[in-house]
């Protein structure tokens, strides 16, 4: 239904736009749409948002496993022709010494030439030995041939197998990286539920006030009995002391002089 909204939305922002700033209008419509498009991504849900990232991540893996196919029948198209360079040399290494042999036998002058049973004669030994030589130029041309082809794909190879663990290893790293966004994610989640959180503790709050009155309460009781015990009471005629007020009184003064007489001898 938002999706829906949207569209019509940004339907109706083109039309005015093309109503109000004629050939202006696309740069307006194409600012409506990014502005529309950044509002419907921020709308959608960041759990859901996470759950996609992971969905596409392991849509990944028939990618990743056709490639693999890929390798694996690159691999054994280049071990083949690598079979095919080991026998053509083998070949080549058997033609040549044949060749060789011909020559050497040219070389010798003599006008016939045998070989197993039978006796050839030098023409023919010639036409043989130029007919071997000329299919050993263009097995060798082949060789050559086969031998750059054949390290044109060991390279191509190198690099698919490259790209390959590149691949492997991105997925595994954005494995990670949603598992750290959902934990993150988490940690958010329960920090807002505890900053929203209204805790019942009026209860609590209830026991305080009583204990604080308690409190309270005491302590005046606590007064009261001690000025109960010293105001109206008798004085108390059984204790002395070790000094009367009057021999105090006496001592003090006849100690200090008199300031009226200090005053007259002056």
């Amino acid at each position: 239904m938002f999706v829906k909204k949207t569209i019509l939305a940004t339907a109706g922002a083109s039309a005015l736009g093309l109503a109000l700033f004629g050939t202006d209008a696309f740069s307006y419509v194409g600012t409506c749409c990014g502005l529309v498009t950044n509002t419907v991504k921020d709308s959608i849900p960041l759990d859901f948002e996470i759950d996609r990232a992971r969905t596409m991540i392991k849509n990944l893996v028939p990618d990743i496993r056709s490639n693999m196919h890929l390798i694996a029948k690159e691999e054994v198209e280049v071990e083949k022709l690598g079979q095919q360079v080991d026998d053509l040399q083998g070949k080549l290494a058997k033609e040549k010494e044949g060749i060789l042999r011909l020559k050497d036998d040219l070389a010798k002058g003599d006008s016939e030439i045998r070989y197993g049973k039978r006796i050839y004669t030098v023409s023919e030994v010639k036409g043989d030995l130029a007919n071997r030589f000329e299919r050993f130029k263009t097995q060798d041309a082949t060789l050559v041939s086969l031998k750059e082809m054949q390290k044109a794909r060991e390279r191509s190879l190198v690099g698919a197998r490259a790209k390959l663990e590149g691949m492997l290893a991105s997925k595994r790293q954005l494995e990670v990286d949603v598992e750290h966004l959902e934990a993150r994610l988490k940690m958010v989640e329960a920090a807002q539920t505890t900053s929203t959180y209204q805790f019942d503790d009026s209860r609590l709050s209830r026991v305080k006030e009583l204990v604080g009155d308690l409190r309270s309460r005491l302590t005046v009781a606590e007064r009261l009995v001690q000025a109960d015990t010293t105001v109206g009471g008798e004085i108390p005629l059984d204790e002395s002391t070790s000094e009367s007020i009057l021999d105090q009184v006496t001592e003090y003064f006849d100690k200090s002089p008199d300031p009226a007489l200090l005053a007259e001898k002056k």
